[in-house]
Formats: structure tokens, sequence, C-alpha cells
């Protein structure tokens, strides 16, 4: 009795605030619902419509496009800053606070900062193009360039990615490198076939929490473009978001949430179902 007592407010909570609007939103997905009326079931017509919303499909394009790009290149660059962190020189401290600050900035201010430098008139961005004496850009204003900013604008925030790569780094035994050495290895051995294998475990862990916020991308696009330019940047979220606390169609907005709910646990069940092919575990 006392073990449940003190898990109480946890189940509480998660009851209240996560199952409980879940379940909500499931049935509301089945119903027309806009949110000053009571719902009236329709049954899978919310479903059916996303079929011919152009938008359900732009969104969902931009946001595949986000994921697929960004996110081996937000791995690729929280890695090789954590294996420079992960040098004994001194003040590494210092530095490993350095690159973690802009994940511990507000995303909004962060998001205002970046369209302070990617506006296409006094932004910083085209200011250094000139100094290269090299052709502006439009950049967020681009349909071409607004998703390539977005993702170097996610490269900024990789500060958490790249700790939980340094805590792997650190977990590899020094003795594996020792003997590496001794066999007169170089750095790319060492790297290609001890830091890599060893660090799967966490490469894999990264990997789906990258893919999972990846999809859920809002904060930004909302702050930044507001879906534009020509609905380049209107990811996912934020279309649901249009759909639901804009537009007021409650039930059609749960629809499009159980989608994505769908979408993410595919792409993650398919990699716990590869993951096994390539991720090593010292103990397995």
């Amino acid at each position: 009795m006392e073990g449940y007592l003190f898990i109480l407010p946890w189940i509480l909570g998660f009851v209240i605030f996560t199952a409980g609007p879940m379940l909500a939103s499931l049935y509301l997905s089945f119903t027309d619902y806009r949110a000053v009326t009571p719902p009236t079931w329709v049954g899978g017509a919310n479903f059916e419509r996303m079929v011919g919303d152009r938008y359900f499909w732009i969104s969902l394009q931009n946001t595949f496009y986000y994921t697929f790009l960004g996110v081996p290149l937000f791995m690729i660059a929280a890695l090789a800053v954590a294996l420079a962190l992960n040098t004994r020189v001194h003040g590494v401290a210092v530095y490993r606070t350095v690159y973690y600050l802009p994940s511990i900035m507000p995303t909004v201010a962060s998001a205002i900062l970046w369209v302070w430098i990617f506006n296409p008139d006094y932004g910083f961005a085209n200011v250094a193009m000139r100094a290269l004496r090299l052709p502006t850009l439009g950049w967020l204003a681009d349909p071409a360039l607004a998703k390539i900013c977005f993702i170097i604008m996610g490269m900024w925030a990789t500060g958490p990615t790249m700790l939980i790569f340094l805590a792997g780094l650190q977990g590899i035994p020094e003795t594996l490198y020792e003997v590496a050495d001794i066999d007169g290895a170089g750095w790319w051995s060492k790297f290609w076939f001890i830091t890599i294998p060893m660090l799967t475990p966490t490469i894999f862990f990264n990997l789906v929490i990258s893919i999972i916020g990846t999809f859920q991308v809002f904060t930004t696009a909302y702050v930044a473009t507001g879906g534009g330019p020509i609905n380049a940047t209107l990811f996912y979220v934020l279309y649901l978001y249009r759909q639901g606390f804009q537009s007021f169609f409650m039930g059609y907005a749960s629809a499009l949430a159980w989608v994505l709910f769908v979408i993410v646990l595919i792409f993650t069940l398919i990699q716990f179902r590869f993951a096994r092919r390539w991720v090593y575990y010292e103990n397995a």
C-alpha cells in the first residue's frame, strides 16, 4: 500500500495529462468537433478528408524532407563536436559549456535570432556574403532555401545529442585504444573499428530520439515563417495547430495527431527491428 501511495501522484498525472487526453483525442478523431459545439460522430470521414487534402500532403512532405536530411546532419555535427570535446585539453569544461549553451536558449528567442540572421535585407548571413563578394540569398524568404535554413537552425541546438555522445565516448574502455596503439593503428582505424562499434547503442538512442523530435518541429516554424514562403515550411505539427487552434477543426486535428503517432511508431519499430543487425552491446 505504501508503494502505491508513493507512485499515486505520477499515476494521477499520467492518467489526467497523458492517457486521458490521448483517449479523448482518439474519440474526437472520429467526430466533427468545432470546439464550441458538441462533437458529432462522423466515423472515418476525417481520415478520408486527408487523402484529398493538398496541405496535408505538403506538410507531410516538408516534414519528411526536414527529417531525412536534417537528422543525419544533426547526428554528424553532434558526434564531431563530442569527439572534439572528449580530448584532454586545458579548459575543456568551458568549451563543453559554451557548445551546450544554445540548447538551453528559449526556442522562441533562438528563432527570432535566426530570423534576424537570415533576413535578406540586413541579416548577418547576407552581410557575410557581401563581405566575401558572393551573391546574396533570400534565405527564409526563398522557398528553395527555407527548409535548408531550418536545418541550419536545428544544428545550432544539437547540445543534448552532443552531450549523450560525449557520455558514450567516455564509457569506451581506454584499454581498447591502448591495444590499438600497440598494434600501430592510426586515428581512422581506431575511430572506425573501436569508437563507432562501441558507440552504436548511443547512436541508436540518439537516432530514435532525433527522428521523433524532427517529426514534431513546430515552434521555430511558427515564429520564424508561419509556414511560408508558399508553404515551404508548413511542417506537419504546424498544420495540425492551424486546423485545431486557428480553424477550430478539433476533430480533424485529432485525426492528424493520430496519423502522426502511427507514422512515428512505424519508424521507431523499424529502427528497433534493424537495430539487432548493427547495434553492438558489450555484454551481449
